[in-house]
């Protein structure tokens, strides 16, 4: 099994590698992230279960440092603040929660990365109608299908896979390259 789940994880990113349009996304997913911290814009993450733990890792590499020691990148994941989030759940439900936080912290220009492997997630589709609603630019980390999300999102980054746990592994290797490029060139030598 152990030798099973390697081979599936290399098969997915081989897939990745082999996929030259969703490289071009990337690309893009990269420079645009560059321009909008360029114009003193911020970057918002929002995720599920282990989504939340890959945006919250991501946002941390972005706001602290990932090779270089440098100035910090304003990036939160939305849902680290537990006392928000289980009053905004119960008192509006949980499919507002990030929805909510956006409309609070969210500005036109910024840019609002949604993480669900299945791309229906309910909470995270509303949280990317109040980000185009706000003007931000949205990008939506996905699977395979990019499920609803697909039509809603400025960018779709899907990853070859119907396989949650393989998704998630590919999501946070992009997130990784998003990092170490956007790094290099905000802050180049």
């Amino acid at each position: 099994m152990i030798q099973q789940r390697i081979q599936e994880s290399i098969a997915v990113k081989t897939a990745l590698l082999n996929d030259g349009a969703l490289l071009q996304r990337i690309e893009t997913f990269i420079a645009t992230m560059v321009a909008i911290y360029r114009q003193g814009g911020k970057v918002l993450f929002c995720g599920n279960g282990g989504s939340a733990g890959d945006a919250q890792h991501i946002a941390a590499e972005l706001s602290g440092r990932f090779y270089k020691n440098r100035a910090p990148l304003y990036a939160e994941a939305l849902h680290v603040n537990s006392s928000y989030l289980t009053a905004v759940a119960n008192d509006y439900g949980y499919n507002e929660v990030f929805a909510r936080m956006v409309q609070a912290a969210g500005q036109k220009g910024d840019m609002l990365v949604a993480i669900s492997t299945s791309g229906n997630s309910p909470n995270i589709i509303r949280a990317v109608e109040e980000g185009r609603a706000k003007g931000m630019y949205v990008v939506g980390m996905t699977g395979d299908s990019g499920g609803t999300m697909a039509k809603l999102c400025d960018l779709l980054i899907n990853i070859p896979s119907g396989d949650t746990p393989r998704i998630q592994e590919s999501h946070i290797l992009v997130g990784h390259i998003l990092c170490e490029a956007v790094e290099a060139q905000l802050f180049p030598g």
